[in-house]
This record gives structure tokens, C-alpha cells and sequence, in this order.
């Protein structure tokens, strides 16, 4: 079978891996080897993502605070996270003192693997959708909520008080928080009809439903990007890892190769979370159309649809990391009355709107 390379779906390349593959070899040894193509492109893209979000950040911070930033480690410090994941290679894994042993080394590995899984859910472009799970939406919400056990684990393991609270405040944060991400998603369901999210894609064909849902999704993409901030232990509600207050909160205790599995996965969390928002409220990799303007339409086309994916996603990265260096961390009790007291009625209230709207047919667009 022959293909042609087409930046514009890629479905023909992985089928053309495929049928290669399966004559090769058995169907199995094609799967097994489609599975190990997949996690080794996965295990690189993870790797890449995550040590450039961290260079990012510094740099979007340094520019914020008037500063600098990384500028010795290769031009204008782009290899500075290479040298600083190379450093944190190299350095001891300190023995905690009465620690659980078991539990304190299994925690980092659920915390960084609940976030690979969830990333396999995501549409990246035309036919380059790794699980296309019919509740697709569903699952990135459980299998992202796993990512607390770990937490949880790590500060009750480690034998500190330090740990110990931070892990109590970050139990907390994730499980209140997690009720208005997944309010504000379902919102969007209601809206698209399924929760498959290739066809959450599909549906924003015509127009992004973050204009096709009127004021409730737009009410609901402003939850969505106020609780999973909070979510993934972001400022300003980073109080699990508050260093003020409690050194480094959960993780305090880790060392080398394990803080850095916390590191990265924070950073693959926010990754996540922004790919979520732009496949759900913007689109995904579908171009940006406006019903009537059919020649706004086909230049919008021109843009291959993995840069769409890409540009969105890193415009969210870009707001989360604005709301961090620009607003003051909340309080304990601020941060629990913003989710109890407003974000979660707000989102009941606009989960009863959104329906009622879908029922009357009043979808923009339609």
C-alpha cells in the first residue's frame, strides 16, 4: 500500500503503518508493534512538551516581573531545562527516615502515569487521534481525578508534616475543583450531544461552541478555566505547594528523578488541560468558521489543522500562565468559597440554561 503524505489528515499515514505492519507480520505482532511505536512517539512528545513548558514559563515570568530570565545554557537559555533535567538526573535519591517506603516510591510513577493516559485522549489533528473513546470526555475526567491518589500518597508517605498538609490541601482543592471542570464540560456535552470527543470536533465544523452555545458557554469556559487552574495546583491556588508556608508541600521529601516526575507531571497536567479547552470550547483542530462567509471559510482551510490544535492550546497555556504570575495566592478558605459558594451554583444553573437552550433549538448556527 502506498501513501501520500498530507499535513492535512493523517489518516492515510496510519493506515499505510498499519496494513504495512500487519504484512510484516501477525495481526498481534502488528499490534504489539503499533503499541510500541505509539509509546515511544508519546514517551519523546511528553519528555519535549513538558521541559519546554517549564523554559516557557520562566521566561513569560521573567518577562512579567521586568527580568531576564534562563540566557546562559545555549542561545537565550533554551537548553536551560535540558541542563537542569540532566542536574536533577544526576543527583542523590535521598532514603526518608521512616517513611513508607513502597508507597513513597510508588507515588510519583501514578502521578506522572494518570497524566499519560489522559493525554492519549486527545485529538491532535485530522487521524491522529490515539484512543477515540466514545465517552472520550468521561474518561479524561476519571482517569485525570487518579492523579490525587498519588498526591495523596506522596504526603502521607514521606513522614513530614509538611507533606502531610500539603497533600490534605491539595485532596481538597482537586476533589472541590473537580466538580465545576466537570459541570462546565458537561455543559458542552449537552450542547454537542455526545461524549466522544472527535465528534465534539466535528460538531464545531460550522462554528467553535464557545460562540455557538451563547452566554452559557461562554459562562462555562470561564468555570473551566477558574477550577482546572485550581485543579492542577496552579497560582494563584497553589497552596499545596505553598513554599511560604509549607517548604514544598507533598513533594517535599523527593529528590532527583522522583521531584522530577511531580515536576514534569504538573506541567503535562496544565499541557492537558489547555488541549481539553481547545478541543472542547474552541474547536480542537478544526479551523475557525463563520456561517455566511464561505470565502473567511476557505482561507481559514489553508491552516493546517494540527497548527490550529497547537496555536489554541498554547493561547490557553498562555492565559494560566498569566493568571499565575499576575494574581495573589488565595487563602485556604477563599479558595474554598469560590468553588462552593459561586463556581459550582454558577455551573448548575448554567447546566439547566444550556439544556434548556438545546431544547428550543436556539444553537447559533442552526
Amino acid at each position: 500500500m502506498s501513501f501520500t503524505f498530507d499535513f492535512y489528515d493523517f489518516t492515510s499515514f496510519t493506515q499505510w503503518v498499519d496494513v504495512t505492519l500487519r504484512g510484516a507480520c501477525s495481526p498481534f505482532w502488528a499490534v504489539l508493534w503499533e503499541m510500541v511505536i505509539v509509546g515511544v512517539l508519546f514517551l519523546a512528545f511528553y519528555a519535549v512538551v513538558g521541559l519546554y513548558l517549564v523554559y516557557a514559563e520562566r521566561k513569560i515570568c521573567a518577562f512579567i516581573q521586568n527580568r531576564v530570565g534562563p540566557n546562559r545554557v545555549g542561545p537565550y537559555g533554551f537548553f536551560q531545562t535540558i541542563a537542569d533535567l540532566i542536574k536533577l538526573l544526576m543527583k542523590e535519591i535521598i532514603s526518608i527516615r521512616e517513611a513508607d517506603k513502597l508507597l513513597f516510591n510508588l507515588a510519583p510513577f501514578i502521578v506522572i502515569i494518570t497524566s499519560f493516559l489522559a493525554l492519549a485522549a486527545i485529538p491532535f489533528a485530522k487521524g491522529l487521534h490515539p484512543i477515540d473513546l466514545n465517552i472520550g470526555v468521561f474518561y479524561v475526567m476519571a482517569i485525570s481525578s487518579m492523579g490525587v491518589v498519588g498526591i495523596l500518597l506522596a504526603g502521607w508517605s514521606s513522614n513530614s508534616k509538611y507533606s502531610l498538609l500539603g497533600a490534605m490541601r491539595s485532596g481538597a482543592q482537586i476533589i472541590s475543583y473537580e466538580l465545576s471542570v466537570g459541570m462546565s464540560l458537561i455543559a458542552i456535552c449537552v450542547l454537542a450531544g455526545s461524549m466522544q470527543l472527535s465528534t465534539i470536533v466535528e460538531g464545531q465544523r460550522d462554528l467553535w461552541f464557545i460562540f455557538k452555545g451563547h452566554i452559557p458557554a461562554i459562562t462555562a469556559f470561564i468555570v473551566y478555566m477558574i477550577a482546572a487552574t485550581a485543579e492542577t495546583n496552579r497560582g494563584p491556588f497553589d497552596l499545596a505547594e505553598a513554599e511560604s508556608e509549607l517548604a514544598a508541600g507533598f513533594h517535599t521529601e523527593y529528590s532527583g528523578i522522583k521531584f522530577a516526575f511531580f515536576f514534569l507531571a504538573e506541567y503535562m497536567n496544565m499541557f492537558i488541560v489547555a488541549s481539553l479547552a481547545a478541543t472542547i470550547f474552541w474547536g480542537g483542530w478544526m479551523p475557525l468558521h463563520i456561517p455566511g462567509l464561505e470565502s473567511f471559510n476557505h482561507v481559514m482551510d489553508f491552516i493546517p489543522p494540527v497548527l490550529w490544535y497547537v496555536g489554541k492550546t498554547v493561547v490557553i497555556i498562555l492565559i494560566m500562565m498569566w493568571f499565575k504570575w499576575t494574581f495573589p495566592r488565595l487563602r485556604i478558605d477563599q479558595l474554598l468559597n469560590l468553588e462552593w459558594k459561586f463556581l459550582l451554583p454558577i455551573s448548575l444553573v448554567n447546566i439547566l440554561i444550556m439544556a434548556f437552550i438545546v431544547l428550543m433549538g436556539w444553537q447559533i448556527g442552526l
